[in-house]
């Protein structure tokens, strides 16, 4: 028996000619689906055992069609996404010659350039650090584009500006002696912007250990607090570290003072010496060593009995100079007592008949204290002539500078 031909006819071929090559298909709408779609939606989608996914088992995971090799990554592309800076990190970035971290703070204009400060470090976290304490700085005021100084190379530079602000001689003196002697050899290698409160605690505590007088330990604390005070100025430092460290303590000393049976026996002791006047001024008008021996002629009205103290005599780098007065109150105009005007008057006399006698050896100053041929008084040797005065008198534990005390209490 014969096949029927209508039942065994072969399915219709797809007669849809193919595309050209080069041309670009249309996508489908959204809304339409495909007949393999919808295949799919219909019939049942085989799962993985245990891994809870619906995805088919040849269908891609990261877009590469199934069977196909996925391409291979640049050789060195790991690494260079490394090297890159991290978001919010600024001007942070690995340099590739040297693999050291670099980090950059753009600062703005100056003088029409562009300024920036770099600072670089082996790691990103370190160079991060170093980063956000330089933008903190800059907030701060501090700057950070200055020249890196030590504390020595700071303190020599302060004594630079103090000595142009006027300070007197004598006291850059005590200061580099203080510098040179104990500051410096505890801290003086340091970076000035690296300076902490222990370091100015240990400066202290260094200084104790040398045995030096509590106020000298104050002196040391006071020097390094007004140094830094003038780099805080000068947005050297953020801040001046050495308030946060409380200055030592010294205990109060007892001055003695002259007792007016005391002060007459002095007086009398004094009575034919030939540095008289001298001590007569300390005594009688409570001034300082330097503003004695500094007094000219012309200060002195012995008529008028008044007497101006505008200067004070001092050595200074090996020489006797005229300096300004300690302050400016320090200049004054001062009633001379009778007693002392009388004291003045011999010495005067005195002086006159010792110029007479040297003639041409005698050096006049116009100083109305001098040596035998009119120079000017050594300060120490004045010092050693009340020695012995003190000694005789019978107050071994009188000061020259005492006299000035003594006559305060005695007003």
């Amino acid at each position: 028996m014969r096949p029927d031909p209508r039942r065994t006819l072969p399915a219709p071929e797809n007669r849809t000619p193919p595309e050209p090559e080069d041309r670009i298909p249309c996508p489908r709408p959204s809304h339409r689906r495909s007949t393999t779609q919808m295949a799919r939606s219909i019939s049942p989608q085989p799962s993985d055992e245990g891994s809870g996914s619906s995805r088919p088992a040849g269908d891609p995971v990261d877009g590469t069609p199934s069977g196909e090799a996925k391409p291979a990554r640049k050789k060195g592309a790991s690494d260079k996404k490394k090297s890159r800076r991290a978001h919010g990190d600024g001007g942070l970035f690995q340099r590739s010659s040297d693999g050291l971290w670099v980090g950059r703070v753009d600062l703005g204009w100056k003088d029409g350039k562009r300024v920036r400060k770099t600072v670089y470090a082996k790691t990103q976290a370190e160079c991060r650090t170093k980063l956000e304490k330089l933008k903190r700085a800059a907030e701060l005021g501090v700057n950070v584009t200055a020249e890196r100084r030590t504390v020595e190379k700071w303190l020599a530079e302060w004594l630079t500006i103090k000595a142009a602000d006027g300070t007197r001689p004598s006291t850059l003196r005590s200061y580099r002696w203080l510098i040179a002697s104990h500051i410096v050899p505890a801290i003086g290698r340091i970076q000035l912007d690296k300076l902490t409160p222990l370091d100015v605690r240990r400066l202290v505590a260094a200084a104790k250990a040398a045995g030096l007088a509590p106020t000298s330990v104050r002196h040391v604390h006071g020097l390094i607090r007004n140094a830094l005070s003038e780099a805080e100025r000068l947005d050297l430092v953020p801040r001046n570290v050495a308030k946060a460290v409380r200055a030592p303590s010294a205990p109060h000393a007892q001055v003695r003072a002259l007792r007016p049976e005391e002060a007459r026996r002095l007086v009398e002791v004094l009575r034919s010496d030939r540095l008289e006047a001298v001590f007569a001024c300390g005594l009688m008008l409570g001034l300082r060593r330097a503003e004695i021996l500094g007094l000219r002629w012309d200060d002195v009205d012995l008529d008028g009995a008044v007497l101006h103290v505008r200067h004070g005599l001092q050595r200074v780098d090996g020489k006797l100079a005229f300096v300004p007065t300690k302050t400016e109150r320090s200049r004054r105009r001062l009633p001379i007592p009778p007693r002392l005007v009388e004291i003045l008057r011999r010495h005067r006399a005195a002086q006159r008949a010792e110029r007479t006698g040297r003639g041409d050896a005698w050096k006049e100053t116009g100083l109305v204290f001098t040596t035998t041929i009119g120079t000017a008084l050594e300060p120490r040797n004045v010092n050693r002539h009340f020695d012995r005065i003190r000694k005789e008198a019978g107050l071994p534990w009188l000061r020259l500078h005492d006299l000035r005390h003594a006559f305060a209490t005695m007003l």
